[in-house]
C-alpha cells in the first residue's frame, strides 16, 4: 500500500487536527490546508467569512490538486467533496478531557504570546471553544457517521497519536 496523497482530518477544537496535518505535512511532503482558512478571508484588519460559493470554488481548487491534507471541524454540505474525494480520512476521536486541557492550554500559551493564532484570542472565542467542543462530543460526531456512511471503508477512527503511527507504519 502507499501513502494516501489525499487526506481529510476531521475532529472537535483541540483533537489534534491541525498538529497532525503539519506533522504528516512535513513528513510526506504533502501541503495542509486548514479548514477555517477556507472559511475566512485572513486580514491584518480584521477577518471576512466567505460566502458559501466562495468556500466551495476555493476548495474544489485544492481537491482537484493531486495531494493535500485538509483539516477541520466542519462537514458541511460545502465540505462533503473533500470527505469523497480523499484516500483517507482521520477521524480524531482524542478523549474529552484532554480536549478541554488542550484548549486551556492553547489560549493561555497565546495571551502570553509563545503561539500564534489566526485570530484574536479573546475570551469570548475561548468560551465558544468550550460550547464548540461540547457540541461536536453530543451532536458532531453521530452527524459526521450518519452523513458519511459512503465513505467508512477509507475511515481511520484515533484516539491517541500511536494509532495514526501504526497506520502509517503499516502502509508503508
Amino acid at each position: 500500500m502507499a501513502i494516501p496523497q489525499k487526506i481529510h482530518i476531521i475532529g472537535s477544537v483541540g483533537s489534534g487536527k491541525t498538529t497532525l496535518a503539519k506533522e504528516l505535512a512535513k513528513t510526506y511532503h504533502i501541503p495542509y490546508y486548514e479548514l477555517d482558512n477556507v472559511v475566512w478571508i485572513r486580514k491584518e484588519s480584521g477577518d471576512s467569512m466567505r460566502t458559501e460559493q466562495e468556500r466551495m470554488a476555493y476548495l474544489q481548487s485544492i481537491v482537484q490538486t493531486d495531494s493535500w491534507i485538509i483539516e477541520g471541524i466542519h462537514q458541511e454540505e460545502w465540505v462533503i467533496q473533500s470527505f469523497q474525494q480523499a484516500d483517507c480520512i482521520i477521524f480524531l476521536d482524542t478523549p474529552y478531557k484532554i480536549r478541554i486541557f488542550r484548549i486551556i492550554k492553547r489560549f493561555v500559551k497565546q495571551k502570553i504570546g509563545i503561539e500564534k493564532a489566526h485570530y484574536q484570542p479573546t475570551f469570548s472565542i475561548f468560551f465558544k471553544m468550550f460550547r464548540w467542543n461540547k457540541r461536536f462530543e453530543l451532536k458532531g460526531k453521530t452527524k459526521f457517521f450518519k452523513q458519511q456512511g459512503d465513505v467508512l471503508d477509507k475511515l481511520l477512527v484515533v484516539q491517541h497519536k500511536k494509532d495514526v503511527d501504526n497506520y502509517f507504519e503499516r502502509i508503508l
